[in-house]
């Protein structure tokens, strides 16, 4: 997409969930740190692919906008805290500073048989406030993205729900109910696939349908794809370099029997 990327130089964790839990300012101050290193770099946007760094991102600089804070965070960063340098999620990115004609151009196997449904989880939208989301209840990014791809998307119920996130390492049971329903409205709703931004949920979808269909005696077998592993797919990239044999849930037949590998 002719998209220079430059790592941000000694980029340091944005600090999650923990971070936020513990302590405000230093929840603060870590995504704070990597603005600044950008901005150091003369770099103008930051473009976070995880939905929960791209969150972090944008809640520092919302909650910069305190001037307390911002002196806060200046201390603990022993230098200026960071001007104006835009957060882009990396689904922001394709929507946002591409044209869908620039996109539809590089497609060399559209997306047919592909029935998607569109899921961006807590992280991407919401809170408002923070995100500057419009449509944050119903976003419409990712299927406007998906369907330049060739593929149908779906209307659905729980793109925006709760997928449990890392509560799958403290109280697995919620994770694997909230998921539950997520797929069963998702395959009720006509989809066959199911395209993601964030690195969590791609990890609940994927890897924990195995044990949802062992504990409600289900049986799903629905591909989970981040949302540019089908931008690749699209493109004609090949499934090695799309990280596709590392799927827990398999996506390779789905992928042959729509002649896309």
């Amino acid at each position: 997409m002719d998209i220079e990327l430059d790592e941000i130089k000694d980029w340091i964790c944005c600090g999650s969930s923990p971070a936020h839990q513990c302590d405000e300012l230093m929840s603060v101050a870590l995504p704070a740190k990597n603005l600044s290193l950008a901005e150091k770099d003369g770099l103008k946007d930051i473009c976070a692919p995880c939905a929960s760094c791209y969150s972090r991102l944008k809640d520092a600089q919302h909650k910069m906008e305190d001037e307390q804070v911002r002196k806060d965070v200046e201390e603990v960063l022993d230098g200026s805290a960071p001007g104006e340098i835009e957060v882009l999620h990396a689904l922001d990115l394709f929507t946002e500073k591409c044209e869908n004609d620039a996109i539809a151009d590089k497609v060399v196997k559209p997306l047919n048989g592909v029935k998607v449904a569109c899921y961006y989880g807590c992280l991407m939208t919401r809170p408002p406030k923070v995100t500057g989301k419009k449509n944050f209840e119903n976003p419409e990014q990712m299927e406007e993205l998906i369907e330049t791809l060739g593929a149908e998307t779906v209307d659905w119920n729980l793109k925006t729900f709760c997928c449990g996130a890392s509560f799958a390492l403290t109280n697995l049971d919620v994770v694997l109910d909230l998921t539950k329903k997520l797929l069963d409205d998702a395959i009720a709703s006509g989809a066959n696939a199911i395209a993601v931004g964030c690195p969590l949920c791609q990890a609940n979808l994927d890897g924990r349908q195995i044990q949802i269909n062992e504990k409600y005696g289900t049986d799903f077998n629905i591909p989970i794809f981040y949302f540019t592993q089908l931008m690749g797919i699209a493109f004609g990239a090949k499934p090695n370099e799309l990280g596709l044999p590392k799927h827990i849930t398999e996506v390779e037949e789905y992928l042959k029997e729509r002649s896309l590998t």
